[in-house]
């Protein structure tokens, strides 16, 4: 029964990543558009969380269960995996446009591609549930939740916000009804509650993984930080003075900011 109960928290908190990404629809029940600007300062932000939850959180929770080595191991590993499965779905070029008019089969593979880019963020999201309901955490519904899992989902969270609007964007050029924005940004994100409960059983009951667990989640978000959301960043910013980079590196140093207290802990 506690089993069930954790994993059932466990998959809750990767919902409410996952519905976060909605979030970045809402907008657009009010505006028609979000100015470049804004997009790059999201972008920035997201990137600017995401790293600073790994380094601050992820690694440095895996320093203290195991070594540089294992943590490096997982890291590694994390890379490999979005790579080689980028490289096996077709590099995951997939166009936001191709949700409404995709038939089954399409869905399928759109949402294979999607769990490549969402399922280590749900992962990250389990191995930082890791310690639930053992001492050192916080009281939160009934449960001992470890400060790092409010830090990540909450983490998460955030950075799933901008990912929402950038798949809001180019189906509003297509006079999608606002609802579906919501419905297809949230569809993105999925993978992550599933992705969140099996990491979450692997690591609890495999706990001499729990490093290599921390690097993979790490590994793996940080390289699409670097490779996918700051490159997006700098594309939507090109028009705009410095080619957006001076608001990009705003939006970093304000998620870097957000995150810090987690190194305090």
């Amino acid at each position: 029964m506690v089993l069930l109960e954790n994993l059932a928290l466990v998959f809750v908190a990767g919902l409410v990543t996952a519905l976060a990404t909605g979030l970045g629809a809402l907008p657009f029940f009010f505006f028609e558009g979000i100015s470049d600007r804004r997009n790059v300062i999201l972008w920035g932000l997201s990137s600017g969380i995401m790293i600073s939850a790994s380094l601050f959180g992820l690694v440095e929770e895996g320093l203290a269960e195991g070594t540089a080595l294992e943590i490096a191991t997982g890291m590694a590993a994390g890379v490999a995996l979005v790579v080689i499965a980028h490289d096996v779905l077709m590099d995951a070029e997939i166009d936001p446009r191709q949700y409404e008019e995709a038939d089954f089969k399409k869905l399928v593979l759109i949402l294979g591609i999607l769990t490549v880019h969402s399922f280590p963020e749900g992962v990250a999201i389990g191995v930082s549930f890791a310690d639930l309901g053992l001492e050192g955490g916080t009281e939160l519904l009934g449960f001992t939740i470890p400060i790092l899992a409010l830090f990540m989902t909450i983490a998460i969270s955030i950075h799933n916000i901008p990912e929402g609007t950038a798949i809001s964007i180019p189906l509003r050029s297509m006079d999608v009804a606002n609802w579906k924005l919501v419905w297809w940004a949230v569809f993105s994100s999925l993978p992550q509650p599933i992705g969140a409960v099996l990491a979450f059983g692997f690591v609890r009951y495999a706990r001499e993984f729990l490093p290599y667990g921390f690097g993979f989640a790490a590994g793996a978000m940080i390289y699409l930080v670097l490779t996918e959301f700051i490159p997006e960043a700098l594309a939507v910013g090109k028009p705009l003075p410095h080619g957006g980079k001076v608001r990009l590196a705003a939006g970093i140093g304000i998620g870097v900011l957000v995150m810090f207290p987690l190194a305090l802990i």
